[in-house]
């Protein structure tokens, strides 16, 4: 049975005006911290996208993955 994904908005301090973002929970536990990427420095191709923070467990070292959704 694939895990139950849920989303919790959640600003997050970056280094940039990209603060919008999201907890990723599958299951009840934290698994990424995915952030909007809406500063006008980024390419429109990127622009919008969730770019991946920070991921734990599985997805501990794919920092810099990019979704065009969240879906």
């Amino acid at each position: 049975m694939p895990p139950r994904i849920t989303f919790q908005l959640m600003k997050v301090a970056t280094a940039s005006y990209d603060s919008d973002g999201v907890l990723v929970l599958a299951d009840g536990e934290l698994v990424a911290v995915l952030v909007r990427l809406a500063d006008e420095a980024h390419d429109e191709a990127v622009r919008g996208s969730w770019y991946l923070e920070a991921g734990f467990g599985l997805i501990e070292n794919r920092r810099g993955c990019l979704f065009v959704s969240l879906e």
